[in-house]
């Protein structure tokens, strides 16, 4: 996969006891790669990083913040990784509306400080930044947002999204200039992608977790903003084009150190209520029930990316569709209430997934 770059190479994850970054970090393992984990302690006992038993199959599962400068920069000392994945954030909205300076620190700052090290450590090269596609400035409207179109954000999260991406573009013009490549040996990528679902996920105020709990607990399924229409992918398909970024900034740093959408194709843009719905069909059990609230706090309704950019240049699509990703999804799920040890499991999904993007 991915032509073998990633094989020997040490590679940093942020939040790799997170819902994406333990899929990822499972992926660049089963490559061959020295993965150094940085992050704080998994959400949940119940986690991909608990249930596939990642921390023996590390090479190095460190707990630090990365608000913290110094403690990060101990770390890129001491392992002296040459590629950096940042994924750890504060990524709900709802908790940026109750967190909100916790939510702008984490997601700015911890950013910043991944920019500082790979400044000021000659052995990082390459960084894939993630941030959201809820960084583009939303004015719903229906076609999808583009890597060049606006940043902004009303809630603290998208904001704190959009100001991320601000200064990742002014450290990448003024210290990782792709013109002046020749000088620093610097490259920055952002990447951008859409609502994630897959096995693992036990965040709260999440659909996907919110109703494995609701349907366990024998209660109906209370959606708040049934309306909504989101980019739904499975969590294989970004990271997917996450790796095919950093592949791409290994052999040709100048021509890739760039953004990029990773979202499904638009047919996947469903409702949430669809999705609940469909979740539930093949389950085979639980209810939906509408629990609209409209006092609740501000979401957008309406949310597309075109990820024609990744298509063009990076041979990029996704390749689940709305039902097949739900059904890789419910089935991690029943496989680990049953207290199996999911590594296998998860391999056996990447495997499915597949190298599907041309090399």
């Amino acid at each position: 996969m991915y032509n073998n770059v990633y094989q020997g190479k040490t590679v940093l994850v942020t939040g790799h006891t997170g819902f994406k970054g333990s899929w990822l970090s499972i992926w660049l393992t089963h490559m061959g790669a020295k993965v150094v984990g940085y992050s704080l302690d998994p959400y949940s006992d119940k986690g991909n990083f608990e249930a596939s038993h990642l921390h023996d199959k590390l090479y190095a599962d460190v707990r630090g913040d990365t608000r913290d400068l110094a403690h990060l920069d101990a770390v890129v000392k001491q392992y002296k990784p040459e590629i950096v994945f940042h994924l750890a954030a504060q990524a709900l909205v709802r908790t940026s509306y109750e967190k909100p300076k916790e939510t702008f620190e984490t997601n700015i700052m911890g950013s910043l400080n991944i920019m500082e090290v790979m400044r000021t450590n000659e052995c990082l090269k390459t960084a894939i930044m993630i941030t959201s596609d809820k960084c583009y400035e939303n004015v719903e409207q229906i076609w999808g947002y583009k890597e060049t179109d606006r940043m902004g954000g009303e809630d603290p999260y998208s904001a704190s999204k959009g100001c991320t991406e601000l200064m990742l573009h002014a450290y990448r013009q003024s210290f990782f200039n792709p013109a002046k490549y020749a000088q620093h040996g610097k490259a920055v990528a952002t990447v951008r992608a859409g609502n994630v679902i897959g096995g693992g996920d036990w965040s709260d105020n999440r659909l996907i977790p919110d109703c494995i709990r609701f349907i366990e607990a024998g209660k109906p399924i209370e959606i708040r903003n049934p309306i909504a229409t989101r980019p739904w992918e499975h969590v294989l398909e970004p990271l997917s084009g996450y790796l095919k970024v950093g592949q791409k900034l290994l052999e040709e740093p100048v021509k890739y150190a760039q953004s990029f959408n990773f979202g499904p194709h638009i047919s996947a843009n469903k409702t949430v209520l669809e999705v609940a719905r469909r979740l539930v069909a093949y389950y085979g059990k639980g209810e939906v029930i509408d629990a609209s609230d409209p006092n609740a706090v501000h979401e957008n309704t309406l949310l597309n990316l075109d990820v024609t950019k990744a298509y063009t240049m990076l041979q990029w699509e996704a390749k689940w569709g709305l039902q097949e990703m739900i059904e890789k999804t419910v089935d991690w799920y029943k496989e680990a209430l049953d207290n199996k040890d999911m590594w296998d499991f998860c391999v056996k999904q990447i495997e499915e997934h597949g190298e599907h993007i041309a090399k």
